[in-house]
C-alpha cells in the first residue's frame, strides 16, 4: 500500500503523523512511504531521517495526498478537504462530533476516516487517545500555573504557595487519564487538588495512588456548582467516545468564581465541557470571559512534539500495520476494536456518538462490511 504522511498545518501544530521508526516497520512490512518535506522537522525528524529508514519525500501536500491511506495527527482543514477522494482511507484524530463540515466532506467523498480515538482495546479502554490524554493532562496543570500569573490575566496565586500564605486550590473535573495525569503534576506543583468523578471504583483508585493529597467527590450538578465557585483552577478533562463533551461548567458558574481565576478545557477539541469554552491556538492560546482565564488550545501536545510523535507513534502503528496490510474492509471485519475506529465508510455514518451529534442517519458498520 502506498502511505501517504502530509505536514501538519494547524497553527502550531508541530507534531507529525509518524517517526522515522514507524516508518522503518512499514516499509519492512512491504508497503511504500512518502512524508512530505519538512513534515518532521519541528519534532526533531529531518527529511534525510526518514529516507534512511526507506521512505520517500514528496515534495507538496498534494503529493503527500495522494495515496492509499494518509496518516495525519489532527483532523483535516478545509484547506485539505479538496484532497478526500472516494475509497481514501484517512487515519488520525478526528474528533468528528465537534466538527460538522468536515463530517459531510468525509461523507460527501465517500472517505474510509479511521479516528484514533474511537478504537478501543480489550478493557473497553481508548489506547491511541491515551498517550495525548497523558501529555494534555500534564501540560493542564502546567498551563493552568503559569495563568494564575497575574501578567497573563490571573489572580496573581503561585498554585502551590509558600510558608505562610495559602495554596491554590484545583478542581479537576474527571478522574480518566486526563484527570488523573493533572492531578499528578498539580500535586507535584504543591496544589491543592479535589477531582469530581460518578466513578466509585475510580475515586477509590485515586485516593489508593495519591492518599491524602487529593479529595475525591461524587459528581453531581449542586457539587460543580459548589467546588468550581471555590477553586482558583478548574481543569475539564470529561470525554464521552466519539461524541460531544457534557456542558458540565455553565456561565453561571464561572460568575461565582474569583475574578483572575483560571479554566483549562482538555475537551475542548471535542466540543468542551465549559459552556464558555472555544478552541484557541498556541498563537494566542488565552481569553477572558466572566472574569476568568480561559486556556482553550485544541491540540495541546503539539506544542511538545518530540514527545507527542514519538508516543503517538508507538499507539499508533499497530493498527497502521493492520490497516495497509489487510485494507480497512477485512482489518475491520478482523478486528471489533478497530471496526470501532472507523466514523465514516462509503458515504455513511458508522458512529453512533457521531451520527447523534450531528444529526444524521447512522449506519451499522456490519450492514457495509
Amino acid at each position: 500500500m502506498l502511505i501517504g504522511v502530509p505536514k501538519e498545518i494547524k497553527t502550531h501544530e508541530y507534531r507529525v503523523g509518524i517517526n522515522p521508526e514507524g516508518v522503518r516497520q512499514l516499509v519492512a512490512a512491504g508497503h511504500q512511504v512518502k512524508v512530505q518535506t519538512g513534515a518532521g522537522i519541528s519534532s526533531g525528524f529531518s527529511d534525510e531521517s526518514f529516507k534512511e529508514v526507506g521512505g520517500t519525500i514528496a515534495k507538496d501536500a498534494a503529493d503527500a495526498w495522494a495515496a492509499d491511506m494518509v496518516i495525519k495527527v489532527k483532523e483535516p482543514l478545509p484547506a485539505e478537504f479538496g484532497y478526500f477522494r472516494e475509497g481514501l482511507v484517512l487515519y488520525t484524530y478526528l474528533h468528528l462530533a465537534a466538527f460538522p463540515e468536515l463530517t459531510r466532506e468525509l461523507l460527501d467523498k465517500k472517505v474510509s476516516g479511521v479516528a484514533y480515538e474511537t478504537i478501543t482495546d480489550d478493557s473497553g479502554a481508548l489506547p491511541l487517545l491515551r498517550p495525548m490524554s497523558e501529555i494534555a493532562g500534564r501540560m493542564a496543570s502546567q498551563v493552568g500555573a503559569a495563568c494564575l500569573e497575574r501578567e497573563k490575566g490571573g489572580k496573581g496565586l503561585l498554585l502551590g504557595g509558600i510558608p505562610g500564605t495559602r495554596r491554590g486550590h484545583v478542581v479537576i473535573l474527571g478522574g480518566g487519564i486526563v484527570g488523573t495525569a493533572a492531578a499528578r503534576i498539580a500535586i507535584g506543583l504543591g496544589g491543592r487538588v479535589t477531582v469530581l468523578d460518578v466513578n466509585a471504583d475510580r475515586m477509590l483508585y485515586l485516593e489508593d495512588v495519591f492518599g491524602n493529597s487529593i479529595e475525591t467527590l461524587y459528581s453531581t450538578p449542586g457539587t460543580i456548582e459548589r467546588e468550581v465557585s471555590r477553586a482558583d483552577l478548574v481543569i475539564g478533562a470529561v470525554l464521552l467516545p466519539g461524541g460531544a463533551a457534557p456542558k458540565l461548567v455553565t456561565r453561571e458558574h464561572l460568575r461565582a468564581m474569583e475574578d483572575g481565576s483560571v479554566v483549562v478545557d482538555v475537551a475542548v477539541d471535542q466540543g468542551g465541557c465549559i459552556e464558555t469554552c472555544r478552541p484557541t491556538t498556541h498563537d494566542d492560546p488565552t481569553f477572558i470571559e466572566e472574569g476568568v482565564v480561559h486556556y482553550c488550545v485544541a491540540n495541546m501536545p503539539g506544542a511538545v512534539p518530540q514527545t507527542s510523535t514519538t508516543a503517538l507513534t508507538n499507539a499508533t502503528l499497530p493498527w497502521a500495520l493492520a490497516l495497509a496490510g489487510q485494507g480497512v474492509e477485512a482489518a475491520a471485519r478482523g478486528s471489533v476494536h478497530l471496526a470501532r475506529g472507523l466514523n465514516t465508510y462509503k458515504g455513511a455514518c458508522v458512529c453512533a456518538p457521531v451520527a447523534e451529534a450531528h444529526g444524521l442517519d447512522y449506519t451499522p458498520l456490519g450492514d457495509l462490511l
